[in-house]
Protein backbone atom coordinates (compact mmCIF):
# COMPACT_ATOMS: atom_id res chain seq x y z
CA UNK A 1 0.00 0.00 0.00
CA UNK A 2 1.21 3.13 -0.99
CA UNK A 3 0.71 6.49 1.63
CA UNK A 4 -0.93 9.66 0.44
CA UNK A 5 -0.87 12.50 2.21
CA UNK A 6 -4.30 14.67 1.37
CA UNK A 7 -5.05 18.35 2.21
CA UNK A 8 -7.81 18.78 -0.06
CA UNK A 9 -10.17 17.33 -2.70
CA UNK A 10 -9.19 13.99 -2.23
CA UNK A 11 -10.65 14.23 1.18
CA UNK A 12 -14.22 14.50 -0.41
CA UNK A 13 -16.45 11.25 -0.39
CA UNK A 14 -17.52 12.13 -3.68
CA UNK A 15 -14.53 12.16 -5.14
CA UNK A 16 -12.85 9.12 -3.45
CA UNK A 17 -16.03 7.22 -4.75
CA UNK A 18 -15.44 7.91 -8.26
CA UNK A 19 -11.49 7.69 -8.08
CA UNK A 20 -11.39 4.91 -6.42
CA UNK A 21 -14.57 3.03 -5.65
CA UNK A 22 -14.62 3.32 -2.21
CA UNK A 23 -14.38 5.31 0.78
CA UNK A 24 -10.77 6.02 2.25
CA UNK A 25 -10.07 5.43 5.75
CA UNK A 26 -7.29 7.98 6.82
CA UNK A 27 -5.00 8.97 9.90
CA UNK A 28 -4.56 12.42 10.88
CA UNK A 29 -0.99 14.09 10.35
CA UNK A 30 0.72 17.11 9.28
CA UNK A 31 2.81 19.01 7.15
CA UNK A 32 5.70 21.41 7.34
CA UNK A 33 7.76 23.00 4.43
CA UNK A 34 4.97 24.32 1.95
CA UNK A 35 2.56 27.00 1.54
CA UNK A 36 -0.70 26.28 0.19
CA UNK A 37 -2.13 28.17 -2.54
CA UNK A 38 -5.31 27.79 -5.12
CA UNK A 39 -5.37 26.88 -8.67
CA UNK A 40 -8.53 27.25 -11.03
CA UNK A 41 -9.24 23.75 -12.36
CA UNK A 42 -10.68 23.32 -16.26
CA UNK A 43 -10.19 19.75 -16.61
CA UNK A 44 -14.14 18.60 -17.24
CA UNK A 45 -13.65 15.36 -15.06
CA UNK A 46 -12.25 16.68 -12.37
CA UNK A 47 -14.35 19.56 -12.38
CA UNK A 48 -17.52 16.73 -12.29
CA UNK A 49 -15.74 14.90 -9.47
CA UNK A 50 -15.16 17.49 -7.48
CA UNK A 51 -17.89 20.19 -8.12
CA UNK A 52 -15.54 23.10 -7.50
CA UNK A 53 -13.18 24.91 -10.15
CA UNK A 54 -10.71 26.34 -7.51
CA UNK A 55 -8.45 23.54 -5.31
CA UNK A 56 -5.73 23.82 -3.29
CA UNK A 57 -2.20 23.23 -4.33
CA UNK A 58 1.09 23.25 -2.41
CA UNK A 59 4.61 24.97 -3.05
CA UNK A 60 7.80 25.04 -1.14
CA UNK A 61 7.90 27.40 1.42
CA UNK A 62 7.57 28.57 5.47
CA UNK A 63 4.17 28.27 6.41
CA UNK A 64 1.35 27.10 8.76
CA UNK A 65 1.40 23.24 9.28
CA UNK A 66 -0.69 21.71 6.72
CA UNK A 67 -3.00 19.28 8.41
CA UNK A 68 -4.29 16.72 6.32
CA UNK A 69 -5.21 12.73 5.88
CA UNK A 70 -2.73 9.83 5.25
CA UNK A 71 -4.66 7.28 2.82
CA UNK A 72 -2.68 3.68 2.33
CA UNK A 73 -4.26 3.35 -1.60
CA UNK A 74 -2.89 0.21 -3.91
CA UNK A 75 -0.90 1.22 -6.87
CA UNK A 76 -3.83 1.14 -9.35
CA UNK A 77 -5.50 3.62 -6.98
CA UNK A 78 -2.67 5.68 -6.74
CA UNK A 79 -2.55 5.33 -10.69
CA UNK A 80 -6.13 6.49 -10.47
CA UNK A 81 -5.09 9.75 -8.33
CA UNK A 82 -2.30 11.11 -10.60
CA UNK A 83 -5.25 11.24 -13.49
CA UNK A 84 -7.42 13.06 -11.11
CA UNK A 85 -4.60 15.66 -10.52
CA UNK A 86 -3.91 15.27 -14.07
CA UNK A 87 -1.10 18.38 -15.32
CA UNK A 88 -1.96 20.98 -12.48
CA UNK A 89 0.03 18.72 -10.18
CA UNK A 90 3.02 16.47 -9.55
CA UNK A 91 3.63 13.68 -6.97
CA UNK A 92 6.31 14.28 -4.44
CA UNK A 93 7.32 11.96 -1.52
CA UNK A 94 7.43 14.18 1.95
CA UNK A 95 8.25 13.63 5.15
CA UNK A 96 5.61 14.10 8.09
CA UNK A 97 5.08 15.60 11.38
CA UNK A 98 4.57 11.78 12.27
CA UNK A 99 8.10 10.71 11.40
CA UNK A 100 6.50 9.03 8.38
CA UNK A 101 6.70 9.84 4.70
CA UNK A 102 4.12 9.62 2.17
CA UNK A 103 3.49 10.84 -1.14
CA UNK A 104 1.50 14.24 -1.82
CA UNK A 105 0.25 16.00 -4.40
CA UNK A 106 2.37 19.87 -5.13
CA UNK A 107 1.84 22.33 -7.55
CA UNK A 108 3.06 21.75 -11.20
Amino acid sequence: MEPLFSYGTLQLDQVQRRQFGRLLEGSDDVLHGYVVTEIQISDPAVLDASGVETHLALVPGDGPAIRGKVFRLTPQELAAADIYESENYRRAWVPLASGTHAWVYVKA
